[in-house]
């Protein structure tokens, strides 16, 4: 029985978007030839790795530790191409990053630009996902650094201190709201709203906010960037809630209006997560340090 590393990462792809088509899509193959590895992969094992429904995949007992499994042995392979190709192309280092929209919108593109004209040697690969997803991710050694926003306890990672940003209430020019200085969230409640995709933080966030004033986000459009949202807002399809800094351009050239939420909870915290900041290999430990170097 042979396992070759292209069907292990395809099955791991599956499991991380839930269907085949979609992997298939992200992986820039056809569906049939993903479906075709995963079965013979299961033959092979003579076991049933995925769970099969009209809703996706997920994958069975024994899928869940061929997962784990599989990611160490990619992670140790990728580790291992990089390195002998050190010798050849002179690249120092390889870091993984997953972070969340608000951090990818607002810090990390001139950040990273940054370390990388200071270390043109290390490759770095950001993915986005939701700050739960970040978390984990890290625990699971899918990635070496995550950046979320602060959980109130975290188990298998450290907790580093990042940035602090603000939530503001973003609106169109012509809105009723628009002429307010600031707002509570509870009258902004009246309107419709735009928002992120469904499991974002940010969403949670305004779900809870609503249950404990008694009321209920009415949500019209779920967009998938904070880009979008903005566009949405200026056309005039609702309100939402975005970080100020992702909302200043839009503002500045008059196409929105964002108000002071005047709420407690507008106060966030970004953090940086890692398995083991005393065993990071040294490129991580790099651009670590990097992000927290004061600004």
């Amino acid at each position: 029985m042979r396992l070759d590393p292209t069907s292990l990462r395809l099955f791991v792809r599956v499991v991380e978007e839930g269907t085949i088509a979609r992997a298939a899509a992200h992986e820039h193959i056809a569906a049939a030839a993903v479906s075709k590895r995963i079965s013979e992969l299961e033959d092979a094992l003579r076991t049933q790795l995925l769970i099969r429904s009209n809703k996706g995949v997920e994958p069975s007992a024994a899928g869940r530790v061929l997962l784990r499994f599989a990611r160490s042995v990619l992670y140790d392979l990728d580790r291992i191409y990089v390195e002998m190709r050190d010798y050849a192309a002179g690249t120092r280092g390889y870091v993984r990053v997953c972070a969340n929209i608000s951090a990818i919108a607002q810090f990390l593109p001139s950040e990273i630009a940054a370390f990388l004209r200071a270390h043109p040697d290390v490759q770095i690969q950001l993915e986005e996902k939701i700050s739960s997803a970040v978390i984990e991710a890290v625990a699971e050694n899918a990635a070496d650094i995550g950046i979320c926003n602060k959980p109130e306890s975290a188990q298998g990672v450290e907790i580093l201190p990042y940035h602090s940003h603000e939530l503001v209430l973003a609106t169109p020019v012509e809105h009723p709201l628009a002429a307010a200085p600031r707002v509570r969230f509870s009258d902004a409640l009246a309107f419709e709203f735009v928002g992120l995709h469904t499991g974002s933080s940010i969403n949670l966030l305004l779900t809870r906010a609503a249950t404990e004033a008694g009321r209920y986000v009415r949500m019209r459009i779920q967009v998938t960037s904070w880009g979008a949202l903005c566009r949405m807002i200026e056309a005039g399809l609702g309100i939402g809630v975005l970080p100020r800094y992702t909302a200043q351009p839009y503002v500045d050239t008059g196409r929105i209006r964002a108000l002071v939420l005047d709420e407690p909870w507008v106060h966030r915290e970004l953090c940086i997560c890692v398995r083991d900041l005393r065993a990071l290999p040294a490129a991580v430990r790099l651009l670590v340090e990097h992000l927290r170097e004061p600004r």
